[in-house]
């Protein structure tokens, strides 16, 4: 058994490298670890095949793995994905799922082909997605959910009962690698469809806007029933005391959390307090 990972990456400014979690478990286990500049490395290659692995399972790598790796493995490569494929192929599927405001999502083990995200399905475990469900939030309780789905689709595998069943292509739909474009708040959208911005990119990268002249990441949103903001303009703080209400294109949002640029996550009552935003500023200009 064996453990690949993508290399440490630096953080900071002192470029600290940082090892991936997985690592670190793999290291204290005494399961080597490996990690390849890229799946395409000969070496790599070669010493997957030396292993001679039985199977393998692939989780959130972030590289497209070539046709001679997959099929190392004596029962083949299996993948772990946060959809119900054929829903969501792709690099983002949970950020996806909450941006375009769907109720249920899941999981699905698949068997890796070259093609994205295309192999045929072993098993899928579907899951509700929570009105202010956020991004980190749902992807802890999927990964949850993927681990309990991965055990029960090995057994079945090891005793020979796995049943797969191609994907259709003609439903599939796809959720690209998250852009700083796509975390940009747009004010003049339905209050919905904002908080559905904010709560996709939650922690991380954070959905943004603009506040005087600086970038500023929000988070927390909640709807405002019977909101005025009709008569106001898209991004106009409606009130900033013990909470931040701005309007959307149409209804408003609260927002319980900010953080400026350069400067740790707070309150808005926090931010409000220290004169970063007043009634009337305008997000996003």
């Amino acid at each position: 058994m064996g453990v690949v990972t993508q290399p440490d990456k630096p953080q900071g400014r002192s470029r600290k490298t940082i090892a991936p979690p997985v690592k670190e478990i793999a290291l204290e286990e005494k399961i080597p670890c490996f990690q390849p500049a890229t799946a395409r490395d000969t070496e790599f290659a070669e010493t997957l095949e030396a292993m001679t692995p039985d199977i393998s399972v692939v989780v959130a790598y972030g590289q497209i793995l070539p046709r001679r790796i997959i099929d190392i493995p004596q029962l083949g490569t299996l993948n772990i994905h946060a959809s119900l494929l054929p829903a969501l192929r792709g690099a983002a599927p949970i950020q996806a799922a909450i941006r375009q405001g769907m109720t249920e999502t899941g999981v699905s083990i698949m068997r890796m082909v070259p093609a994205l995200d295309a192999g045929p399905v072993i098993m899928q475990a579907p899951t509700q997605i929570l009105d202010d469900e956020t991004y980190g939030e749902l992807q802890l309780r999927l990964s949850e959910l993927g681990a309990l789905t991965l055990i029960e689709a090995l057994t079945l595998i090891s005793l020979g009962e796995a049943k797969e069943t191609p994907q259709d292509d003609s439903g599939a739909t796809y959720s690209p690698k998250v852009t700083r474009d796509d975390a940009r708040i747009n004010w003049s959208l339905d209050a919905i469809e904002v908080s559905r911005t904010i709560r996709a990119y939650d922690p991380k990268p954070g959905a943004f806007t603009t506040g005087n002249g600086t970038d500023l990441k929000v988070f927390g949103p909640r709807l405002v029933e019977h909101s005025t903001s009709a008569i106001l303009s898209p991004g106009e703080v409606i009130a900033a005391g013990s909470e931040l209400v701005v309007a959307c294109g149409r209804g408003a949002i609260r927002i319980s959390d900010v953080q400026p640029a350069g400067r740790s996550r707070m309150t808005a009552a926090e931010w409000a307090r220290g004169r970063g935003i007043a009634a009337g500023d305008i997000l996003g200009t």
